[in-house]
């Protein structure tokens, strides 16, 4: 196990959305309130080390939430370039972990993330989420894991990393990435 005040939570949040269309997604109304902050609410009672959200082009309060708030000024280059910019400075902090989670998954539960941090059993963890068939994000990555994070390139992310690591099933439900606007409504339409 991996202790959340041990870890630090990096929101990616710089996605450019290009299936989305011109509008902010993360600025979209569900149930009240923007999609992004689905997340944030639910992770709040988590006693994590730090909260940093990486992004770019939303207007988006997240210090007013607690996270420390990091610019990708490159979002062309991937989802690589936040996980790096993200992972870097957790690294700085001294963290044992980082829980990498996507500001665009509403549904994402407390529950389901400390699942995740109890299934980690060190440093050289990487344990991700699963629906049963393919894994994703959010996910844990110990300190030894950091290195190759640093490394990566491109729009893959970890997603090799993720496959070869641990899987703690979930909902699918929970684990619902909203890309489309199809993929917004068909999140409302499960209220």
């Amino acid at each position: 196990m991996i202790a959340a005040d041990r870890t630090v939570l990096i929101l990616l949040a710089a996605g450019r959305s290009q299936r989305f269309g011109d509008v902010d997604k993360l600025t979209q109304d569900f149930l009240g309130k923007p999609l992004a902050f689905h997340v944030v609410t639910a992770l709040e009672s988590v006693p994590f080390l730090e909260r940093i959200v990486v992004k770019n082009g939303t207007d988006l309060d997240f210090e007013e939430r607690g996270y420390r708030v990091i610019h990708n000024e490159e979002p062309e280059i991937g989802m690589s370039n936040s996980v790096k910019l993200g992972v870097a400075c957790a690294q700085a902090m001294g963290a044992d972990a980082v829980m990498i989670a996507l500001a665009d998954m509403p549904r994402v539960t407390a529950t389901h993330v400390l699942r995740l941090l109890d299934a980690a059993d060190g440093v050289d963890a990487v344990v991700a989420s699963s629906d049963g068939v393919k894994p994703c994000p959010p996910a844990v990555f110990g300190a030894d894991q950091f290195p190759a994070l640093l490394m990566l390139e491109g729009d893959e992310g970890a997603r090799a990393m993720v496959a070869s690591g641990k899987h703690v099933i979930a909902p699918a439900h929970e684990l619902l990435d909203i890309d489309r606007p199809e993929d917004l409504e068909r999140l409302r339409a499960l209220r």
